[in-house]
């Protein structure tokens, strides 16, 4: 392992616990202590030096680099390779953009060192006990980790939440979409907490009774399980809630920008994930915000109605929104299997991310199970089960937006997945009027719907 941060380290501990030899590197020797210390009479070795932990290992090699994504990785590679052998296996298991990923596969591929992208979801506890892992590159190489791999993930019905997913960047694509998902995720979840504090005027306590009773049906996931853990977490510097003293400005890492930037470039519509983006960098203009609070005021809230009708509306309106949102990804994947060439198993991406990994959710079962019904399912909107589920829970969502707009509470996750599944059921839809627009200007020209052929008009009173 090449890196040994708080995921390096715990990687190692899990690989170790499942009867694997692993030996660490990491330039920082403050880091190396640190798993000496823990490893206590291990098998596992701490070196800071790359010679030194090179020649630890055994022929043919298998190094795992937990780097951060981006030119650390170019480096990390460009030093190792004078030291490496015929057929030493190179695995980069960070967050780097797929691209980058087939890159270094090509540039490795002229040498007789092997290359493979891999995901890894579950965060620091993930990695000590079990994380979902998506292997990407050779099938045949990855035969030759998959002992390893199978005994490290998470199980879920003892079954490993790891498969390979297909040649080349195949992995690190599968993960950029897992973590879009999880922004969509975290955006409609972190709205639904809006609605209720603000309009529902409810205390972190009550916060907490409602999300704990979702994750107990249909909404289970983990995200659900940790959000209603977060809102009893007691601050240690005053006597509040932590939640309450968390600034209400969110960074990004980037992956969920990647995974809107590709869905535009495969013109596949993924507005839950773009809308969960561009609310990330709202949040940070946190300055213009408090200024426009008093500048721009909005309706006063005077929510009326019982608060547990609210709250079920919501419930319904979480579980339509956050359907699309794995909808959408699951389509993304499959635009990019075709485009790519990645054939990627749809059924065995949703089966492992059933457990180990941050968007692990009930709904993935059912995901699972369109899939086998139809492997070639190009999206999961025609699957009659999912119809059903959307239509059930419409009325809802509408409801709850109607109480948004009123009391004027931002919801733009759960507008644009209502907006997404409205267009979706429209036969028809005003872009007719654009393509005139871009004719008019541009002369970009426009099919007919009643005859074959492309056309151009010279629209009366052009601008000159």
């Amino acid at each position: 392992m090449i890196g040994l941060g708080t995921m390096g380290r715990n990687l190692v501990f899990n690989m170790n616990d499942h009867g694997y030899s692993v030996a660490g590197f990491d330039k920082d020797v403050v880091q190396v202590e640190k798993l000496k210390k823990e490893a206590g009479s291990r098998k596992v070795l701490g070196l800071s030096t790359l010679a030194g932990f090179v020649k630890a290992l055994k022929v043919p090699r298998v190094i795992l680099m937990l780097v951060p994504a981006g030119k650390v990785v170019d480096a990390v590679i460009e030093e190792l390779k004078p030291l490496l052998s015929a057929d030493d296996l190179l695995m980069d298991c960070g967050n780097s953009h797929f691209s980058d990923t087939d890159r270094r596969d090509g540039e490795l591929k002229k040498s007789t060192i092997h290359f493979m992208g891999v995901g890894i979801s579950g965060g620091e506890a993930g990695a000590r006990y079990g994380p979902s892992i998506m292997p990407g590159g050779p099938k045949a190489i990855y035969l030759r980790v998959a002992p390893m791999l199978e005994a490290v993930s998470a199980k879920v019905n003892d079954e490993p939440c790891v498969t390979w997913l297909g040649p080349g960047s195949a992995g690190h694509y599968v993960k950029m979409v897992h973590n879009g998902i999880e922004y969509g995720l975290m955006q409609l979840i972190s709205e639904a907490y809006d609605l209720l504090k603000l309009a529902g005027k409810m205390d972190n306590d009550a916060l907490h009774g409602v999300f704990s009773g979702w994750n107990k049906g249909r909404l289970q996931s983990y995200l659900m399980e940790i959000t209603a853990e977060i809102f009893v977490q007691k601050d240690a510097l005053t006597s509040g809630r932590l939640v309450d003293m968390i600034l209400d400005s969110t960074d990004q890492n980037g992956t969920g920008a990647w995974t809107s930037q590709d869905a535009l470039n495969l013109k596949v519509p993924v507005p839950n994930i773009d809308i969960a983006v561009s609310m990330r960098n709202v949040s940070a203009y946190k300055t213009d915000r408090e200024h426009f609070q008093y500048s721009f005021k909005g309706p006063e809230m005077t929510l009326s109605g019982d608060i547990r009708e609210l709250a079920d509306n919501l419930e319904q309106a979480l579980y339509f929104s956050m359907t699309a949102t794995y909808i959408q990804g699951m389509a993304l994947l499959g635009a990019a299997s075709a485009k790519y060439a990645y054939q990627f198993p749809m059924e065995g991406i949703a089966k492992i991310w059933r457990g180990g990994c941050i968007i692990r959710a009930a709904l993935l079962d059912d995901i699972c199970s369109a899939f086998a019904r139809q492997p070639e399912l190009a999206t999961l909107l025609s699957d009659e089960v999912f119809a059903a589920k959307l239509m059930q829970t419409q009325k809802a969502i509408r409801q709850v937006i109607q109480t948004g707009v009123r009391e004027g509470i931002p919801l733009p996750g759960m507008m644009g997945a209502l907006a997404w599944f409205d267009s979706y059921r429209s036969g028809w839809l005003p872009a007719n009027l654009v393509q005139a627009q871009r004719d008019y200007f541009g002369a970009h020209t426009y099919k007919r719907n009643d005859r074959a052929g492309i056309f151009h008009t010279l629209w009366a009173e052009k601008s000159q």
